[in-house]
């Protein structure tokens, strides 16, 4: 079956272009190393295992090329406790109370209308179940309105919370990165394929509304996996470019143990 896209089908407006950081991994933090752990380069246990999205396993650790110390972790959940989300009926919440009393799994997507984050929901949906059995909230968080919030969950019919980001506070707490160059990759291209030809589609309309182009349509996401506790970050995955999945299993791992 042969499949033809255009570049203008692919990806939208190529103007206003804006660069960030390029530094993209993912990390999981393990809380409260044992003073006894075993030392392989510093005081406290470190555990790197590479794998496909880069994911790093850390306790604390710093001054690694590409690698965030604790003390930026617990900066970033700092800076996280000041950003506000809203939910589909437009109520203001501090991003931190969505984990504050729970575990949780959080999706920040690219935009509400983006291909590849409603694969990225339907991925992480197939495993709400287990998570359901361990007590673990499913979130997704998008850059946008809160009508684009509205009309996301009406088209995906997402199993979990969404929210709403209008200021994509959270999204510069977390660095996540952004760029024509992180979108405009061989891999993207041909996964965006394979997801047209699963019968995903980009909701258009919801990708050229005004707060997405003011942006480029350039912004990446992650997924991180916190709580209970406002500064208990367990698990950061910062997408490298665009539809960068992390591993299910490093996912459930960190919310569930399983």
């Amino acid at each position: 079956m042969a499949v033809t896209l255009s570049a203008a089908t692919l990806f939208p407006n190529i103007l206003g272009v804006r660069r960030t950081s390029t530094n993209q991994f993912s990390t999981r933090v393990i809380p409260s190393a044992s003073p006894n752990a075993n030392v392989s380069f510093c005081s406290s246990r470190v555990d790197f295992s590479r794998r496909r999205s880069d994911v790093v396993a850390f306790s604390a650790v710093s001054g690694s090329p590409g690698i965030e110390s604790s003390s930026n972790a617990a900066d970033a959940a700092s800076l996280l406790d000041s950003v506000k989300v809203f939910d589909l009926k437009g109520n203001g919440i501090p991003i931190s109370d969505l984990w504050k009393d729970r575990t949780a799994v959080i999706a920040f997507a690219r935009h509400f209308g983006c291909v590849f984050c409603r694969k990225r929901a339907d991925y992480l949906a197939s495993k709400k179940d287990i998570m359901d059995e361990s007590g673990v909230a499913l979130v997704l968080i998008g850059p946008g309105s809160i009508d684009q919030a509205k009309s996301f969950s009406e088209q995906t019919k997402f199993r979990g919370e969404v929210y709403a980001d209008p200021s994509h506070s959270s999204y510069e707490a977390l660095r996540f990165v952004s760029g024509i160059t992180t979108t405009f990759t061989p891999k993207a291209g041909l996964k965006i394929i394979q997801l047209y030809m699963e019968g995903y589609r980009q909701d258009w309309k919801l990708s050229f509304e005004q707060d997405t182009v003011s942006r480029g349509g350039w912004q990446q996401g992650g997924i991180i996996v916190a709580g209970p506790g406002k500064s208990n970050i367990l698990y950061i995955h910062k997408d490298k470019e665009a539809g960068d999945d992390p591993d299910i299993k490093d996912i459930l791992k960190a919310c569930c143990g399983v």
